[in-house]
C-alpha cells in the first residue's frame, strides 16, 4: 500500500491572517492540493487562533478529509464533536509561545485525561491519533489510551537526517504496529529528506505543510504538492 500525503495548509492561513482579509482562501488551497494528489487536508486550531479559524474547519470539514490538530482541551473537543465533524483529529502538545509545535504528547504522565479525550472523539466517529516521539514508552501508554494511529514526530529526524534518530522512528513504528496501532508520521519533513522515512513499518500517511507551502511561493501550491508526491515515491522505490 503506498503511503499517503494529507497536506497541512495552516501557513496558508498564516499568510491570510497577515492582512486579516479573505484570501489566500483555505478551501482554494485545499482543493489544490487534493487536485494534485493529496488525500487529505490537514489543520492546525490553536487556542490562540493565531492562522486556522473555527470557521475554516467548519468550511473544510464537509469539503475534504479533514484531519484537525488540536490540543486535548474541553473548548477544542467541543469544536470537534459539533458538526461538520473532521474526518480525524490528531491530539497535539500546545504551547503559547512556541512558533510551531515542539515535540510529542507526554501521554504516559496524562493516560487518564488523554484516553477519556479519545473515548468522546471516537464516540462522536472520529478516529484519533496522538502526536508522540518515537518513544517505546509513550507509545505502549498511546495503545492503552484507545487510540487509532499514532503519529509519529519526525522533526528530531529532520533536523539531523544522518544521526539516529531514524532508528528510533524505525524501532517506534515496530512498536506501534505490534501493539495494533496504526502509524503515520509527520513535521519538519521535506523533499530532501522524506525518502528514508517512506521505509517505516507499517507507515500510513505523512503529513506535511510548511515545506510544501513554502515552496509554493516559487512553483505553486499544485507543483510543490506534486514535487513531494515524487519525493515520497522515490523513497518508496530506492
Amino acid at each position: 500500500m503506498a503511503v499517503k500525503l494529507g497536506v497541512n495548509i495552516d501557513h496558508v492561513a498564516t499568510l491570510r491572517q497577515a492582512r486579516c482579509i479573505s484570501y489566500p482562501d483555505l478551501a482554494a488551497a485545499a482543493a489544490t492540493a487534493l487536485q494534485a494528489g493529496a488525500v487529505g487536508i490537514t489543520v492546525h486550531l490553536r487556542q490562540d487562533r493565531r492562522h486556522v479559524q473555527d470557521a475554516d474547519v467548519r468550511r473544510l470539514a464537509p469539503a475534504c478529509r479533514l484531519n484537525l490538530e488540536m490540543a486535548a482541551t474541553p473548548e477544542m473537543v467541543a469544536v470537534a464533536v459539533n458538526a461538520p465533524r473532521p474526518h480525524s483529529v490528531c491530539l497535539v502538545p500546545e504551547h503559547p509561545r512556541e512558533l510551531t509545535t515542539q515535540g510529542g504528547l507526554d501521554v504516559a504522565a496524562n493516560q487518564e485525561r488523554l484516553a477519556g479525550v479519545v473515548s468522546t472523539l471516537k464516540n462522536a466517529g472520529i478516529a484519533v491519533s496522538l502526536f508522540i516521539e518515537p518513544d517505546a514508552r509513550q507509545i505502549e501508554v498511546a495503545a492503552r489510551t484507545g487510540a487509532e494511529f499514532v503519529e509519529l514526530h519526525t522533526g528530531a529526524y529532520a533536523l539531523v537526517p544522518e544521526g539516529g534518530e531514524l532508528s528510533r522512528l524505525r524501532e517506534a513504528a515496530r512498536v506501534a504496529r505490534g501493539l495494533g496501532l496504526r502509524v503515520n508520521a509527520g513535521h519538519g519533513l521535506d523533499t530532501t529528506n522524506v525518502g528514508a522515512i517512506m521505509k517505516l513499518e507499517g507507515l500510513e500517511e505523512l503529513n506535511i505543510g510548511f515545506s510544501i507551502v513554502a515552496r509554493a511561493v516559487f512553483v505553486g501550491l499544485d507543483a510543490a504538492v506534486r514535487e513531494m508526491l515524487a519525493a515520497m515515491r522515490a523513497g518508496e522505490e530506492s
